[in-house]
């Protein structure tokens, strides 16, 4: 190859394959809370399969877990300590505008 063909080449980099976040002796259950809190944002929302490296599958079953530890009370639907938090310590008057004569 020519060096001014090469240049449009991209340098190749070594892959490095993750380990996955489920083992294979890890069972998905709603009962299993260090499992399931893995796939949980701090706001409590449920992450991505992008996010979480999972197949469509555990996906699918990680989120039924999930949902069925809120349904019980396991887990909390929404997470909102810190909003709660800072509404508390915020000064808010109450009052009406009025206009000045």
């Amino acid at each position: 190859m020519d060096k001014s063909k090469r240049s449009f080449l991209k340098p190749k980099r070594p892959f490095r394959r993750r380990l996955p976040p489920l083992q294979s002796g890890d069972r998905i259950d709603y009962r299993n809370m260090s499992l399931i809190s893995r796939f949980i944002s701090e706001q409590g929302k449920i992450l991505s399969r992008r996010v979480n490296r999972l197949t469509l599958k555990q996906q699918r079953l990680i989120t039924i877990a999930i949902k069925q530890a809120r349904i019980l009370s396991l887990l909390p639907f929404l997470n909102n300590e810190k909003q709660f938090e800072r509404a508390k310590s915020a000064v808010r008057t109450t009052g009406f505008r009025t206009k000045k004569q």
